[in-house]
């Protein structure tokens, strides 16, 4: 006797159908066909099957004596739980004897596995069950034991996985537009109306070419074909397949893809196929290495009792609670917030509150910016009038009228902008500044945005100085009447010069040589050509480039010795107490000489020695190298490097990746010019020069032969936004690649300060003037032996990169964090974005692989941490809201270093945010 049910999605039939048990009492023939036909309501799923097998359950075997709940839904009959009795419990865990003596508890992994075999025994004897659980028990008992419910939270985000067409909407319209894109596609790939397989990813949109051509194999499994090209119509039925919107059916194809003997079954060889196929698609070469062995962490935990297969309901078990599974380790990397806030709350409705809100949101973001430029604006405008009054009331302006007035203002501001220019490249000025009671009001973040747009006014300046004098002024004296030009002809030695004698004296000479420079200067100082973007043929190709915008910049130099030249041979000012250019420059300029001495000087001091080289993935090298005498700087900083070997006069910036408290300094560097790939050669590739260091030759910092090393020369430390971190309640942390060195020392610095304070907590207060703690404490303790108030409580830091060999960049960081921050007081989230996003049915079994990894062994299949890796980009906009929610009423810092594509979000969403909740986003960047 056999019962069938058809299941499934309004666009296919596919019929299922279960035996009746061989000894089944052929006297219950008729009231078992009775009740089966009683349950047609439920579609014909054989109601009387499930009371005798579990009454089977309970005549032959007390040991797995359990209790089922079943829920009816719609079509189909839903497990809910299998969970063991009271009662069979404590007879469980009785004596021997069956005295019942003792009444032990049952242990959590025993009731576990009973009740999984119990369920597999079930699925076994009825296979048209869906999924209810895969596990069970209770969170008392330690055991994963949740209910597989598809209303929960977690269970909704899944049933929206398992895409093939990443790109489709649920509408109507955007999937009958992409059909048609499809069938244009396949107009331009056919040859004689047909489709070969290989073309099948492209024509529907799918860059992953073998996993296309795995979901093409199994559509035509289903269609009972052995093809190798389709025809339209064939097209448009995987079409409706693969874009409908029933988790169920997207279920199925997924299955389908792993059987590929078609017999409802996926052995380990089959997942391990599939797996190899998700990694290539992904290009994963590492995971693809390891299929074997995840394919079998798959079986082991599906397959309890080594049938050696497992079937649809398992495998949409495992998806469902994937959840689930992050959740038995340590969430280092998913923050369990609840949301406090109700962001609503925080809108004002009306038109005015909305307004007033917004300008005072404005308003509290740029009033430092405000009040400087405002300053600087006024300065300047009063200037301008100063010396604007004071040439209208000369006998000249009867000659030259507002022309000569006009210029001379325009002087003045030029003077004070080529003094003010200096003062925002003078680093070790700002970072000293930075440490001083001028922090809160002075913007120091935008030193270089201030130092451009002083470069803006300067150009200005120039034209409305230059344009006046030589299309206005000069003109005018030159054709003035003898009676008007006798009014100054003792300013030009009683004799009228000619526009030639205006140009070539020494103003003349000295005005046209420092525009000159200053447009070669201000030219490759741009964007297009300082970051090469400008393309120019040889040998012009040298003009463009960061060596070019150094080289140039150099010039002005010169421009300043003229300028003193051009400020002295003035025609109508002869006393030297009114040459004022001098005063303007001279103190800028001799602080700028100052610093460049200083730095020169400091540069020998700091020689350092190789640590150590290592070659990372991603095109990165780190170098580690000894801690100069004396030299101190705090986490978010940045120095210079220079070799010599390669360049006497070249420096470059690098963010210090060590944190404060140790013992030498290191750095992270991501080869991207023609400076560090010869650092990275001079290093390590040589084979001829003593003074290549291999990374083989050392097995751990203080076994180093100094011989022959290269010299390398330090400069810093220079103040960056990041070193203020504790200034902030909580910090949200942002690096995109290499943009993550800056905070990887304040994530050592977190760590350090933390121990530190369990130490102190720990101990005496004479202990702690003991020298092992105050090795730890260096950078949180006073001199006075007292321990620094560390405002920072908090720390979200997200990674995003494109490369999964960039984990292991800072590898050993992660691993810290993990075992060092006991108080969670740190947060990392790593996403890759090589990765197609999580939902996506090319990354949906890696997505369980990492999941199951996690839950059994703690660390991440990826990046080899405990820290989980997500696929695709983060959704900044949760990101932000999540940090709101969990930190009310607090200040967060929120510091990004990457391209600069991302920092308008950020900072739009640091806006947005501060003004819907009552968490204060402050934003800072540093851009590469």
């Amino acid at each position: 006797m056999r019962s069938s049910a058809s299941i499934g999605s309004k666009r296919s039939d596919y019929s299922r159908g279960f035996d009746l048990p061989e000894d089944f009492d052929d006297d219950d023939d008729a009231a078992a066909a009775a009740d089966c036909r009683g349950s047609a309501d439920y579609g014909g799923l054989g109601g009387a099957m499930l009371p005798v097998f579990l009454n089977d359950l309970r005549e032959n075997s007390q040991q797995d004596l359990v209790e089922v709940t079943l829920e009816l839904e719609d079509d189909s009959i839903v497990v809910r739980s299998v969970t063991p009795t009271r009662n069979h419990d404590r007879a469980f865990a009785d004596d021997g004897d069956g005295a019942g003596a003792g009444t032990h508890p049952l242990p959590a992994a025993t009731a576990l596995e009973r009740n999984l075999s119990v369920t597999t025994r079930i699925r076994q004897k009825f296979p048209w069950l869906r999924s209810g659980s895969s596990r069970a028990g209770s969170e008392a008992e330690g055991a994963a034991a949740a209910a597989l419910d598809r209303s929960r939270s977690s269970a909704q985000r899944a049933l929206k996985g398992l895409r093939f067409i990443s790109k489709a909407n649920f509408g109507a319209t955007d999937t009958e537009e992409l059909w048609r894109k499809v069938e244009a596609r396949f107009r331009r790939l056919a040859r004689d109306g047909l489709l070969s397989r290989e073309d099948f990813g492209e024509c529907i949109g799918m860059d992953s070419k073998e996993f296309a051509v795995g979901m093409f194999d199994a559509l035509a499994r289903r269609r009972r074909q052995r093809v190798a090209r389709i025809t339209m119509e064939e097209l448009h039925d995987f079409w409706l397949q693969i874009s409908d919107h029933s988790f169920d059916a997207r279920l199925q194809i997924f299955f389908d893809m792993a059987d590929s003997n078609e017999d409802g079954r996926i052995t380990r060889e089959e997942v391990q196929e599939l797996l190899m196929l998700s990694a290539s698609a992904n290009k994963l070469s590492k995971l693809k290495e390891q299929a074997e062995e995840y394919a079998s962490l798959i079986m082991e935990e599906l397959d309890p009792e080594n049938l050696g297969y497992i079937e649809l309901w398992q495998l949409e078990t495992l998806l469902l609670q994937k959840d689930t599974y992050m959740n038995y380790s340590r969430p280092l990397s998913t923050a369990s917030v609840g949301w406090s806030q109700n962001l609503s709350s925080f809108r004002p409705t009306d038109t005015v509150q909305r307004i007033s809100s917004s300008v005072r949101c404005l308003v509290l973001e740029n009033w430092q910016r405000g009040w400087i430029l405002l300053l600087w604006a006024i300065v300047m405008g009063c200037l301008f009038t100063w010396k604007f009054i004071q040439y209208r009331n000369m006998a000249a302006f009867r000659v030259m009228g507002y022309c000569l007035a006009t210029a001379k203002g325009a002087a003045e501001t030029l003077k004070l902008n080529m003094a003010l220019i200096l003062l925002p490249v003078c680093r070790n000025t700002l970072t000293w500044l930075r440490s001083t009671r001028a922090r809160p009001f002075v913007p120091f973040d935008d030193n270089i945005n201030f130092h451009k747009i002083i470069a803006c006014a300067i150009v200005m300046g120039i034209i409305l100085h230059a344009g006046d004098h030589l299309a206005c002024d000069f003109p005018r004296l030159i054709n003035s009447s003898p009676e008007k030009f006798a009014l100054i002809s003792s300013d030009f030695s009683d004799g009228k010069p000619t526009y030639r004698d205006l140009l070539s004296g020494v103003e003349g000479v000295t005005g046209i040589a420092m525009v000159i420079l200053m447009a070669i200067s201000f030219t490759l100082a741009t964007h297009r050509f300082r970051r090469n973007l400008v393309r120019l043929p040889a040998p012009f190709n040298r003009l463009t480039g960061f060596n070019a915008f150094w080289y140039s910049h150099h010039l002005l130099g010169v421009v300043y010795v003229l300028l003193l030249i051009h400020g002295t041979f003035l025609y109508f000012v002869h006393e030297w107490y009114r040459k004022t250019t001098w005063m303007y420059i001279s103190i800028p300029l001799l602080l700028y000489m100052v610093e460049r001495s200083v730095r020169a000087c400091r540069s020998n001091h700091y020689a350092v020695q190789i640590l150590k080289v290592s070659v990372l993935p991603g095109n990165v090298f780190s170098i580690i190298m000894s801690k100069p005498q004396g030299f101190k700087y705090r986490s978010g900083q940045y120095i210079f490097l220079q070799c010599p070997t390669i360049s006497p006069f070249e420096w470059h910036p690098f963010s210090i990746t060590s944190a404060p408290g140790d013992d030498y300094l290191s750095v992270h560097i991501r080869i991207v010019g023609d400076w560090t790939q010869e650092l990275k050669k001079t290093l390590t590739e040589g084979r001829d020069s003593s003074s290549i260091i291999g990374r083989a030759k050392f097995s751990s910092l203080g076994r180093i032969n100094h011989t022959g090393q290269p010299k390398l020369l330090v400069d810093g430390p220079y103040g960056a936004p990041a070193q203020d971190y504790k200034n902030y309640d909580v910090l949200l942390l942002v690096g995109l690649g290499i943009g993550a060195t800056p905070f990887v020392s304040i994530l050592r610095d977190l760590l350090s300060n933390t121990r530190a304070e369990e130490q102190m907590e720990s101990t005496t207060e004479t202990s702690r003037s003991d020298d092992s703690t105050n090795s730890f404490a260096s950078s949180n303790v006073t001199p006075g032996g007292k321990r620094k108030s560390q405002r920072t409580s908090s720390a979200h830091f997200y990674w995003v990169t494109r490369e999964s060999g960039s984990f292991e960049w800072f590898k050993g960081v992660m691993d810290e964090v993990a075992e060092m921050d006991h108080k969670g007081q740190i947060e990392l989230h790593n996403h890759l974005t090589s990765v197609y996003e999580e939902g996506d049915a090319r990354s949906t079994l890696i997505t369980m692989v990492q999941a199951l990894n996690h839950a059994k062994h703690g660390f991440d299949i990826l990046s080899g941490t405990r820290v989980r890796t997500h696929f695709g980009r983060p959704n900044w906009r949760e990101v932000f809201i999540k940090v709101a929610s969990k930190h009310p009423y607090t200040t967060v810092g929120v510091f990004y270093c990457g391209l600069p594509m991302l920092a308008k979000e950020l900072n739009n969403l640091s806006r947005e945010l501060s003004h819907k909740t009552s968490t204060r986003f402050e934003f800072h960047k540093e851009l590469f």
